[in-house]
């Protein structure tokens, strides 16, 4: 399963989100067309209260999802570019393995069977949930009998800012808390249809300063089967180095650099972190305090320099930084500045994922990002929805590490502390499942 723009390379409505793309599947759900079966639910649908309001719910939710990919494309429609009834059985059912409340997908599903042909190759399935301060975002791996590999089948971020006001009152707003808490149980159910057998979520910053934290723990429970996380910063550091580090083979030692929204990670390490730092800046966080006109103030700019400075002083002083030969950024500041900087008229993690970035061009879009509007930056092309406000302040502790610490260059990943969770969860229990 696929999930495609909302938009096509002309910029017109492109109706499905979400395809199903395994052959096997696809000819099995093109088999229940084939014996009338979109009529006969379309008729249950017209009797059947709960099946009605269920498949009205799934056309809203899917419009809503569209909507946050491209704004102003919720009015183009549901499941399918459908308003109501019954789209085709392919549409639905993708849309139920992306973790829609869909009752036409989990009706096709329950026909297919859970050992149904899209979970044919052997290999444990494992997910991983990293709550951040910024952005929720959800990985789905599969875990290689052979040799443990992990295979990516699922990925997907979403910015509900649960961090919101933490810096300043210490407690996760309502708001962000109904923001937040939609998206995590999609994400359970997403987990659940792609066959994972654990879920586990990793709270980082924003949760771990929060005192009222009972709510959202009880959702997690629901939603994934298993008590939340909230990892110390040393934790969040170890598992962003591990998630940064997989696979490479390039000229350690590596620092490891995670530009979160509450805090910021700094890990140096070979093959497995020897030190690290977890300080109290952040885009949201350094935003929140800093950073009250739009664009901001040259005054504004100041302060954000002058505070990154103070911290990567105390930085240096308790982690040997200038012993690193490869600098390593991970999260989407630096992921959003690479791609702006290469020109990509869309977002596009393969072509980002380890690739180099020159301090020059880090400086460049840093003065082109402070210098716009928010509304400006939100019609970037690879501006996630919600990073458009807090980029210019992570922007400055990206290029605060590189100017100060001497770093010309940059190795941008996009594989970081989510991919570690996973990782780690590989690791610690290697059942051979399926």
């Amino acid at each position: 399963m696929i999930r495609n723009a909302a938009v096509d390379a002309a910029g017109n409505p492109f109706p499905t989100l979400y395809w199903l793309t395994c052959p096997e599947a696809v000819k099995a759900v093109a088999r229940l067309e084939s014996v009338g079966w979109i009529k006969r639910l379309e008729e249950q649908a017209e009797v059947d209260p709960e099946v009605r309001t269920g498949l009205r719910r799934a056309h809203e939710e899917y419009a809503r999802e569209r909507g946050r990919l491209h704004r102003g494309a919720e009015a183009w429609g549901g499941v399918g570019g459908a308003t109501r009834g019954v789209k085709c059985l392919h549409a639905h059912y993708a849309y139920h393995l992306a973790g829609g409340l869909d009752p036409i997908g989990e009706w096709v599903a329950k026909q297919l069977g859970d050992d149904s042909l899209h979970y044919e190759k052997p290999g444990r399935r494992l997910a991983g949930i990293d709550l951040g301060t910024n952005s929720i975002r959800l990985l789905v791996s599969r875990v290689a009998e052979a040799d443990g590999s992990l295979r990516e089948l699922a990925r997907d971020m979403v910015i509900t800012r649960i961090g919101e006001g933490v810096d300043r009152t210490g407690k996760i707003s309502p708001e962000a808390l109904r923001r937040t808490l939609p998206v995590l149980e999609r994400y359970g159910r997403r987990a659940r249809a792609l066959g994972a057998e654990r879920v586990h979520l990793v709270a980082t910053s924003a949760v771990r300063d929060a005192s009222n934290r009972d709510e959202l723990a009880g959702a997690v429970l629901r939603a994934t089967g298993e008590p939340m996380e909230i990892a110390s910063g040393e934790e969040e550091a170890a598992l962003s180095f591990l998630g940064a580090t997989l696979g490479l083979d390039g000229k350690p030692p590596y620092l490891v650099l995670d530009i979160g929204g509450g805090s910021t990670e700094f890990v140096l390490g070979t093959k497995e972190p020897s030190a690290s730092v977890s300080a109290q800046i952040g885009s949201v966080r350094l935003t929140e305090r800093y950073v009250h006109t739009d664009p901001p103030s040259y005054d504004e700019l100041d302060k954000l320099e002058l505070t990154v400075t103070s911290v990567l002083h105390q930085v240096e002083d308790r982690i040997p930084v200038h012993d690193a030969n490869t600098m390593i950024p991970v999260g989407g500041t630096a992921t959003t500045i690479q791609a702006i900087a290469q020109g990509l008229p869309e977002y596009d993690p393969e072509v980002l994922h380890r690739s180099v970035l020159p301090r020059s061009e880090a400086e460049r879009v840093f003065r082109l990002l402070a210098d716009m509007t928010t509304a400006e930056r939100r019609a970037i092309p690879v501006m996630a929805p919600g990073r458009e406000d807090v980029i210019p302040a992570g922007a400055a502790i990206l290029v605060g590490v590189m100017q100060r610490w001497g770093f010309t260059e940059a190795l941008v990943s996009e594989t970081d502390i989510l991919d570690g969770i996973v990782a780690r969860m590989a690791v610690a229990d290697p059942g051979s499942g399926r």
